[in-house]
């Protein structure tokens, strides 16, 4: 049996493409309101005309440490409180670790995995002051397993692993659930970063998936009625040999 989320209030990071855009338009579709989270403004002042009315935007950048701090107390001046919170922004770097530029590592686990810490060490209190509320973080398959070909990716997103599953214990009595989404290789900017002839490859062998299929994910673990909560779920192109 599943629950409305017909008037929650949920916010998203990276909510401007990807996993992130298509979660906004699922959860607008169930009838939530959404405020969409990116740095880039322009592109949030577009969707939010395409979107309508039950859109606000928020521009943040992550990445500056008083921008990510600001986030959710502006959020919240702006719609008063948050039933769901999406921590969804990431970024990518595959390849050997010797060809990787260290200032690009130093950036992708302070979007992947600080970033994220602290999104959630500013909505907590909020949450469990109301008894109630979802945090899901966007993970990954490399999460899970050692993605050889993307040694420091596969190791913010086991950091995020661990968070996740050791914040769901700690505020599993206080109504919040906490849970995880880890799907498998999905189109969109993320895989920028990929050599052409991998991203064909799998393209070919059908082995990615569009970002609605995480959002369907997601969607079904928001409306679990509140004794259940999906602690984590993994999405995979049927191809995807792991």
């Amino acid at each position: 049996m599943s629950e409305s989320l017909s008037g929650k209030i949920a916010a998203i990071t990276g909510a401007a493409s990807g996993i992130g855009l298509a979660a906004t338009r699922a959860l607008l579709d169930a009838g939530a309101r959404v405020v969409m989270i990116d740095r880039n403004a322009e592109a949030l002042d577009q969707l939010a005309r395409e979107l309508g009315g039950d859109v606000v935007t928020q521009v943040t950048d992550l990445l500056d440490p008083a921008s990510c701090d600001a986030m959710v107390p502006e959020v919240l001046a702006k719609v008063g409180h948050l039933d769901i919170m999406l921590c969804n922004a990431g970024s990518y770097i595959g390849g050997d670790l010797k060809d990787t530029d260290p200032a690009a590592i130093d950036r992708m686990l302070n979007l992947n995995v600080n970033a994220v810490i602290k999104n959630v060490h500013a909505v907590a209190p909020h949450m469990t002051g109301r008894g109630t509320g979802d945090i899901i973080v966007t993970c990954s398959i490399a999460g899970h397993a050692p993605i050889h070909v993307e040694p420091v990716y596969s190791a913010s997103k086991w950091a995020v692993t661990c968070f996740v599953q050791t914040m769901r214990r700690q505020l599993m009595g206080q109504g919040v659930r906490v849970a995880q989404v880890s799907p498998g290789p999905v189109v969109s900017a993320l895989l920028s970063d990929w050599e052409p002839e991998r991203l064909q490859r799998m393209k070919d062998a059908g082995a990615l998936m569009e970002p609605e299929e995480v959002s369907d994910a997601m969607i079904y673990m928001l409306t679990r009625p509140r004794n259940v909560t999906v602690r984590d779920m993994i999405v995979l192109p049927s191809m995807f040999d792991i």
